[in-house]
């Protein structure tokens, strides 16, 4: 199946990721404040963020990359790599508290850079969100086998 047909998607930013002092949250647009009801029944959210720092037409051109850890050459498809033809990442992220009044959700870290453009939130439903018996590549099969309790970070 060769897809010729260019398509164009718009995307609007939700928010953007702020890190101050030692907080970090994500601060959400006035518009979209409603569609934080109920958030704050969750421990975790994934958040869908712009890699907006490797958005480029070079880097969207990239298919292939070497993931960190001597790892060897993968399709970016099979790695966690910025460089991405749609440069859009996913985090899952611990909530600390959220601030319905302000637009705030207080986050314990993400690996994204200050004021990162958010593209979407979702509750963590373990039901659909995790698998039990997940295979990986040998190259990452000594990696944690949950999500660090004090979260990820960007590499700088």
């Amino acid at each position: 199946m060769n897809i010729k047909k260019k398509e164009i998607f718009h995307i609007y930013p939700l928010g953007y990721i702020r890190r101050e002092k030692k907080q970090i949250f994500l601060e959400i647009n006035d518009n979209y404040i409603p569609a934080l009801k109920g958030i704050d029944n969750f421990s975790h959210i994934q958040i869908f963020w712009w890699l907006n720092k490797f958005d480029n037409e070079k880097y969207r051109q990239r298919l292939r990359c070497h993931p960190p850890y001597n790892a060897p050459e993968t399709g970016i498809f099979a790695c966690r790599s910025p460089i991405r033809p749609n440069p859009i990442a996913l985090t899952t992220a611990k909530i600390l508290n959220v601030d319905f009044e302000n637009g705030i959700i207080y986050i314990n870290n993400i690996d994204a850079h200050k004021d990162t453009p958010i593209i979407d939130i979702k509750g963590y439903f373990p039901s659909c969100d995790r698998v039990k018996n997940p295979k990986v590549p040998e190259w990452a099969s000594n990696w944690s086998q949950w999500y660090p309790e004090e979260g990820l970070s960007p590499k700088d």
